[in-house]
């Protein structure tokens, strides 16, 4: 059967190309092919036909294509719906910022987490992404927007931790210096934290950012939002982030949505506080999105500013995340979902 030649490590590509009888530096040379975002190949021009052949013969590519781009007339944010080899579909966000450009990808096909507000867990999971298939999230958008991208983001449809090798792969991938060579302190990745998954995670000292998925503070409330949290609460979630900071040095940051008279009165303002006063934590603030198929809506302005005000009095380190492409549809899910549905 054929490999994946693109979610080979290059120390897994110059052990296949020397059984093949090929000098070490033609791996290196095929790696830096990969990484330019070519569909076959026939494109890798300076290697002879015969290889070429040798390698279409051994290895696969499976190049995604477009099934849908919108574009933002607000900020400029770009989306995609990537149609992947057996028909999937999974979606990216490319956004820009004063600092670059910061593309978000996809792990999984679907999610099988169920988080209350989130569009893409209403189909539940289909599949992992390969590591390929997330890197050619990157390579495409790039290639297709003519955008040179700065950082990344693992916070597009699926959860991160549950296709845990296959991230991992795909981060070894994307910041090694004869691919993309993107650093790791660029790459942030979102999790809702399954049970011993960010244990295992600090395990591998990445210097990427870590930005878990919080959206309550108390147990009663996160476990109504997100099913994830009667496995791992509150209390060991909050010890497995302190270790993560421990292993690796890394502030992490706490994701939350802001949802209208869920987790967004006095009460949860005041909890907040207490989880995240005094510690090296980020709190990134962000009013929900709305998804047709549920019922939760955005936090009003004035419940927003009545809980802001008690987290600065509190002195929590939070930030009121501004939203990118809201004409078009750039929350996790909603692209697919609605493509699905027209369908």
């Amino acid at each position: 059967m054929k490999k994946d030649i693109k979610s080979l490590l290059p120390d897994e590509l110059r052990g296949e190309f020397a059984e093949l009888g090929l000098p070490a530096f033609r791996a290196k040379q095929v790696f830096k092919w990969l990484h330019r975002g070519v569909r076959s190949f026939d494109e890798m021009t300076d290697l002879s036909k015969e290889l070429r052949m040798q390698l279409s013969e051994r290895y696969f590519l499976t190049p995604p294509t477009i099934a849908k781009k919108s574009e933002s007339a607000q900020d400029g944010t770009i989306k995609y719906l990537w149609s992947l080899a057996d028909g999937e579909t999974v979606e990216s966000v490319l956004m820009s910022y004063k600092h670059g450009e910061s593309i978000c990808v996809s792990s999984q096909v679907g999610c099988g987490r169920g988080c209350a507000f989130c569009a893409s867990t209403l189909g539940g999971l289909v599949r992992n992404l390969e590591p390929s298939e997330i890197l050619d999230q990157v390579l495409f958008t790039a290639k297709d927007s003519g955008r040179k991208i700065s950082s990344l983001v693992l916070m597009g449809i699926g959860e991160p931790l549950d296709n845990f090798d296959n991230v991992i792969r795909f981060i070894e991938i994307i910041t090694h210096a004869d691919g993309l060579n993107l650093g790791a302190r660029h790459i942030s990745l979102s999790t809702c934290s399954p049970k011993g998954k960010v244990d295992k995670l600090s395990d591998y000292g990445l210097q990427l950012t870590l930005s878990v998925s919080l959206h309550a503070p108390d147990d009663a409330t996160r476990s109504l939002l997100m099913p994830v949290n009667r496995e791992c609460g509150i209390r060991e979630l909050m010890a497995a982030c302190r270790s993560y900071f421990d292993k690796t040095g890394r502030r992490i940051s706490f994701e939350y949505a802001m949802i209208d008279s869920i987790n967004d009165t006095r009460y949860h303002a005041r909890e907040l506080c207490k989880l995240l006063r005094g510690a090296p934590w980020h709190l990134n603030l962000i009013l929900l999105n709305d998804v047709p198929e549920r019922v939760l809506r955005p936090s009003t302005p004035e419940a927003i500013k009545v809980f802001t005000q008690i987290l600065e009095a509190g002195g929590v380190n939070f930030t009121f995340r501004r939203r990118l492409g809201t004409d078009i549809d750039a929350a996790c899910g909603q692209l697919r979902r609605s493509n699905e549905t027209k369908l």
